[in-house]
C-alpha cells in the first residue's frame, strides 16, 4: 500500500478553520510554537476561536497576533503574565480565560489524546482552580474532575517531516505538540524540513504520521524563531 503525500499550501490547509472552531496551538514560549501557521490563521481570518496553549506568547509575536485581530473569544492557557495584551483582554472581558496548572493542561490534553473522558487530581483544590469542577473523594481525600481536552484542530511547530507527516522535534519545541498531535480531529503541521518518507530513521520519529493531516515546508524561518534557531 503506497502511503499518501500529505503536502499541501499553508494557507488552504488553514482554511479549513471555520469559524467557531476549537484550535490546539503547540509550543512553549517561542519553542515549537508554530509562528508562519498563526500567521496563515489570521491572514484566513476565521473567529470567534476557542484556542488552547500554554501561554500567550509575548505582545506582537505568536499568539497574540490572533488576539490583536479579534479572532479569539476564548483562551485555555496556563499563564499570560508575558503578555499585557492579553491580560488587558481578559480584565476587560472581551475573551474568557480558563486556566490550569501547567502540568495538568498536558494532562488534560493527553487524556484527549488517548480517549479517557476525565482524569482526577488534587491539584488546586481549595483555590480559584477549582471553581466550578465537580469534586470526588478517593481514598478519603478530594480530587477535582479534570475533563479531557480535545480539539477540531491542532497547529504544530516540527523541526522535519516526511511527506507522509512523521515528525521529529528538536529539544524543547517538543513540549505540547506531540500531545495536541493525539488531541486534535486535524493536524495540520508546519517543518523546518520535509523529507520523502523513508529519510526520517524510526527511532527518530515522535509522532507518527498516522496523527497528521497536512505537512508544510517552511524554508527559511522568520525573525519570530530567532531564540530557536541553531
Amino acid at each position: 500500500m503506497k502511503l499518501p503525500d500529505k503536502r499541501c499550501d499553508m494557507a488552504a490547509a488553514v482554511a479549513r478553520i471555520k469559524d467557531g472552531a476549537t484550535v490546539m496551538v503547540g509550543g512553549f514560549g517561542v519553542p515549537g510554537t508554530p509562528m508562519a501557521l498563526i500567521h496563515a490563521l489570521v491572514d484566513h481570518g476565521a473567529r470567534d476561536l476557542t484556542l488552547i496553549k500554554n501561554d500567550a506568547n509575548e505582545p506582537g509575536m505568536g499568539l497574540d497576533h490572533l488576539l490583536q485581530s479579534g479572532q479569539v473569544t476564548r483562551l485555555i492557557t496556563t499563564h499570560l503574565g508575558l503578555n499585557s495584551h492579553a491580560i488587558d483582554l481578559m480584565n476587560s472581558g472581551r475573551i474568557k480565560v480558563e486556566f490550569n496548572a501547567q502540568g495538568m493542561l498536558a494532562e488534560r490534553i493527553r487524556a484527549g489524546g488517548a480517549g479517557i473522558g476525565a482524569v482526577l487530581s488534587d491539584i488546586g483544590i481549595g483555590t480559584e482552580l477549582a471553581e466550578g469542577k465537580q469534586v470526588v473523594e478517593v481514598d478519603g481525600k478530594p480530587h477535582l474532575v479534570e475533563t479531557a481536552l480535545r480539539a477540531d484542530f491542532a497547529l504544530i511547530h516540527a523541526d522535519r517531516a516526511d511527506t507522509f507527516g512523521n515528525l521529529a522535534y528538536v529539544a524543547t519545541a517538543r513540549n505540547f505538540n506531540p500531545l495536541m498531535a493525539m488531541a486534535a480531529t486535524h493536524v495540520i503541521v508546519e517543518a523546518e524540513t520535509v523529507t520523502p518518507l523513508g529519510a526520517l530513521d524510526a527511532d527518530a520519529v515522535h509522532t507518527s504520521g498516522v496523527f497528521v493531516d497536512h505537512v508544510t515546508e517552511l524554508g527559511a524561518l522568520s525573525k519570530e524563531y530567532a531564540v530557536v534557531q541553531r
